[in-house]
């Protein structure tokens, strides 16, 4: 790459500075506490979920900040493994002799990972952040193995919503009727606008649109080579049934592909772009995982309801899948339930089921309550809990005590958002 060009690049970008309206994300405090840590810093996530704005946020408190480079940049797009020592030497040109480096969106330059492993080992402090997944994780563990900690950002959480409204409605310990009500109108702002940072501050209603075709052409169809109608389809159909019970053989007819191998290849590039999450069924046996039905969950309930078809069911997919991805922040392993009934999530931590969970809109009709219990109470039952959770929009807290083929059991009521603001873990 001709030096002068890439000296250019990297002036123009140290002047990016954080926006005065950006939301903090709680995994600054992680990343405070990481500070000292010899090992690469590997940030994740979907595109533009916040991985820029916090690595400049990390940058804005560091004693060494000019060794930073965004490789989303057009003027980059002849770069290769063979600039990087020249982009050392522009550093050292420019800023002197600093110690910390600020790499953004690095996976699109291929090999990058013998770079970073020749700083590594030159005692260099790294931060990185990447948009897909599995590329990151094959580079990682070829070079890097023993030397990252890897760290998944997702859209913003209800708590950092609420934090960046009100950050006193979060730090109370109990809440007042007027804080209630004023978290609860909170909540039904976070079920329209979702997480996504630039979506939430601006409100700009053509910006959920033009993300999901940069998510789609650049992340997975220019990346994977794949049939553009085919994919779009599967997504539009996939955001449309958020929580639905899925299999590849059944898309595949919807979609008139040639075979459950493709279905299984796209849904795969389309969980290492961070758009859609897959989770099966819970089994001891994995051969029986693989051939369950699966449920799929969406990156951001407000891009799915945006992408995909509109239905009377909208809000309770729409708190499922709030729910999930909470769950996926808390570093939990998902699955769901089902035999004779079913139960939206199991959570797994080593080889034991901890928890399981329901969540629905109300549990105030008896129809409800005897549907959503009868499939907690038997993900109980099957994996030795006592205890469980149904989280609804806004049911009031209560603990019932509920006989079950000759044991009771104690199920939690929660309202979702207040699970979301106090509830860190299960018991």
């Amino acid at each position: 790459m001709e030096r002068q060009l890439l000296k250019q690049v990297i002036i123009d970008q140290e002047q990016l500075k954080l926006p005065d309206d950006f939301i903090p994300r709680a995994m600054r405090d992680q990343l405070s506490g990481l500070k000292d840590s010899r090992q690469i810093i590997v940030i994740t996530g979907i595109r533009r979920c916040g991985k820029s704005t916090l690595l400049q946020e990390i940058r804005s408190q560091a004693s060494e900040k000019k060794y930073y480079l965004n490789f989303d940049d057009d003027r980059l797009i002849n770069f290769t493994i063979e600039d990087f020592q020249l982009l050392l030497e522009i550093f050292i040109e420019l800023y002197g002799d600093e110690k910390t480096v600020y790499f953004d969106e690095i996976q699109n330059i291929p090999e990058w990972e013998r770079f970073v492993r020749r700083l590594h080992d030159q005692n260099y402090k790294i931060f990185i952040t990447g948009s897909n997944s599995t590329l990151f994780s094959q580079e990682l563990g070829t070079r890097l193995t023993g030397r990252y900690i890897k760290l998944e950002l997702f859209p913003c959480s209800f708590r950092e919503y609420v934090n960046w409204k009100n950050s006193k409605l979060v730090t109370s310990k109990r809440f007042t009727s007027t804080q209630k009500g004023l978290i609860q109108n909170l909540f039904t702002s976070y079920c329209k606008s979702g997480g996504f940072p630039e979506f939430i501050v601006l409100k700009n209603n053509f910006y959920l649109h033009n993300l999901f075709e940069s998510i789609l052409y650049r992340d997975i169809i220019v990346r994977y080579g794949i049939n553009e109608h085919s994919v779009k389809e599967l997504v539009l159909f996939l955001a449309s049934n958020v929580s639905q019970n899925i299999t590849y053989n059944s898309l595949r007819k919807n979609l008139g592909l040639a075979s459950a191998t493709t279905v299984a290849d796209y849904c795969g590039y389309l969980a290492n772009s961070y758009l859609c999450f897959f989770i099966n069924r819970f089994s001891y046996s994995l051969k029986e995982q693989t051939h369950f039905a699966k449920k799929s969950y969406f990156i951001d309930h407000a891009l799915a309801k945006t992408i995909g078809f509109r239905c009377s069911e909208d809000q309770g997919r729409i708190l499922k899948n709030i729910v999930f991805l909470e769950l996926k922040r808390r570093n939990y392993n998902i699955y769901f339930h089902k035999q004779k009934h079913e139960c939206d999530f199991v959570l797994k931590q080593g080889t034991k089921i901890i928890a399981a969970m329901q969540v629905c809109l109300s549990v105030q009709n008896n129809d409800t309550k005897k549907r959503e219990t009868q499939g907690l109470l038997e993900a109980m039952e099957s994996y030795g809990l006592t205890e469980g959770t149904i989280l609804t929009e806004n049911d009031r807290i209560s603990d019932e005590l509920i006989p079950y083929n000759n044991k009771k059991y104690i199920v939690h009521i929660f309202p979702i958002w207040q699970w979301l603001i106090e509830i860190t873990a299960f018991p």
